[in-house]
């Protein structure tokens, strides 16, 4: 099992996860963190740490649909270990739903 970053993440960025993770295990894009699935080692520490609460156990329905983004991505965008900066307007995003079309797939 893994822990999956899901779309509540895009355009929020809170990096509170990144704090916790024991293993360095989160990938930075323009506009969300993915975890890298192979590198997870299903802790959990980062699931209560995250603002915006975008991440779940793959075994969670709602991971279902992003299991293979953050595995993609965890391989293209450079892996993250210090809490950065979220966007200044991520208050404003936190609760919005349907984001999914807004996600970049450019490196952060």
């Amino acid at each position: 099992m893994t822990y999956v970053v899901t779309e509540n993440c895009i355009k929020c960025k809170y990096m509170d996860c990144v704090e916790v993770c024991p293993v360095d295990c989160f990938y930075v894009g323009e506009n969300m963190l993915v975890i890298h699935p192979d590198e997870c080692i299903d802790c959990g520490v980062c699931e209560p740490e995250c603002p915006a609460e975008a991440i779940f156990p793959d075994s969670d329905d709602k991971a279902t649909d992003w299991l293979e983004l953050n595995r993609t991505y965890a391989t293209e965008w450079p892996n993250i270990t210090r809490k950065g900066e979220a966007p200044a307007d991520a208050d404003e995003w936190k609760d919005k739903p349907d984001k999914k079309a807004l996600f970049s797939p450019n490196p952060g």
